[in-house]
């Protein structure tokens, strides 16, 4: 089954809808005029079911195939855009200053209502496909809210798959691995108080640049000399702020930043390490340390049974050479990963070809992926559950 050729017939209004979406972005939880688009697609399809309002602002659609079944299909796409000011100058390029689509939530939409719109006419399957769309996938935690709202219990949901575009992956191929594919993504605030004074007199300061300063270069040590090379994990400081004045050392220091790793017993040894060091370097300079450490999304964890399904699914699209089972894991993160934690199931890339990078400016989505990517879809929900 190569891409389907009704899917093919109707890719070019499938890419109309991207358009559309691309042209007004939406952030976060506020998406109400995307999900009022895919809910009224839905309804429009003949989906035999469509709620709304479904961990704030998601939309679920169900569709019940020709025959019964004990399977009930999972399959989620990302709705919310980035707070990012598009550079593209597509024709339907972002109409809000500010914000766009640089992430492919565009895609991922505009492919599962075309495979909503498939499999609602041809309902060659024994079981319930679910789609599911998700707001707030951008750092919201979107996922994590529509699983909390009772989504999986609500609807049966027994499996559960996701896809997201892999800009420099070639059109027409996939990649996916069982276990870790995508990182936990943590945060971590640290505020020094020290004892303010002038330039000229640091003798009578407690110095809280100098403490960053320290601070910075200990911390890339916990990677370096704490992890074991054959683990991954990164440690990124990414803001620093501290003082107003050439002439004044400050009283005040903050620093953020982000920590991914693909194991839970890294990702405490990075905290407890980070916590000794912080504080340790404070004390021995008498300031003043809060240290907070936010665990975020968790590790996006693939299961193998599931895993190899979706592969063969994939192959049975664009062939079994072109689906790649030991993709390299990632350090960005996904909140699909709450999803894989309440039932089984796969995340999986498509190729986007030569394009700009996500969250760039310049990024689009790649329609020519639309036809392949529903038909994806199409295809894991007829074997999962043929008829």
């Amino acid at each position: 089954m190569p891409v389907v050729n009704r899917i093919a017939a109707f890719s070019e209004e499938i890419a109309e809808w991207r358009r559309d979406l691309h042209a007004h972005p939406e952030l976060d939880y506020d998406v109400h005029r995307t999900a009022g688009i895919v809910a009224e697609k839905l309804k429009s399809f003949g989906c035999d079911e469509v709620v709304t309002g479904i961990g704030r602002t998601g939309v679920v659609g169900v569709i019940r195939g020709s025959k019964p079944g004990d399977k009930v299909i999972g399959m989620r796409a990302d709705m919310d855009a980035l707070p990012i000011h598009e550079a593209t100058n597509k024709p339907y390029a972002s109409k809000t200053p500010g914000k766009m689509h640089a992430c492919g939530h565009d895609g991922h939409t505009s492919m599962l209502l075309g495979a909503a719109k498939y499999l609602a006419e041809t309902r060659n399957f024994a079981g319930t496909a679910v789609v599911i769309f998700q707001p707030a996938e951008e750092g919201g935690g979107g996922g994590r809210a529509m699983v909390e709202d009772g989504m999986m219990e609500r609807f049966g949901i027994t499996e559960v798959y996701g896809m997201h575009n892999m800009p420099n992956m070639p059109v027409g191929q996939f990649g996916l691995r069982p276990g870790p594919l995508m990182a936990a993504a943590d945060r971590f605030t640290i505020e020094i108080e020290g004892r303010g004074a002038h330039a000229a007199q640091p003798h009578g300061s407690i110095d809280t640049v100098m403490i960053t300063s320290q601070l910075i270069t200990a911390l890339q040590s916990v990677v370096s000399r704490n992890v074991d090379p054959l683990e991954s994990a990164v440690l990124s400081i990414t803001l620093i702020r501290a003082g107003d004045a050439f002439n004044v050392l400050p009283q005040t220091a903050t620093l953020k930043g982000t920590v991914r790793t693909l194991n839970k017993s890294v990702q405490d040894l990075i905290e407890r390490r980070m916590t000794d060091i912080v504080n340790g370097i404070c004390s021995m300079h008498e300031a003043k340390a809060h240290f907070t450490y936010d665990r975020g999304y968790p590790v996006t964890r693939n299961h193998e049974a599931q895993t190899y399904f979706a592969a063969k699914a994939a192959g049975a699209i664009v062939g079994e050479d072109k689906v790649d089972l030991t993709l390299a894991p990632t350090m960005g993160a996904e909140d699909f990963s709450y999803m894989l934690e309440a039932r089984p199931g796969a995340f999986i890339f498509v190729g986007n070809g030569d394009s700009a990078g996500l969250h760039h400016p310049a990024y689009d989505f790649n329609d020519q992926v639309i036809p392949i990517g529903v038909s994806y879809w199409a295809r894991l929900v007829e074997s999962a559950m043929p008829a």
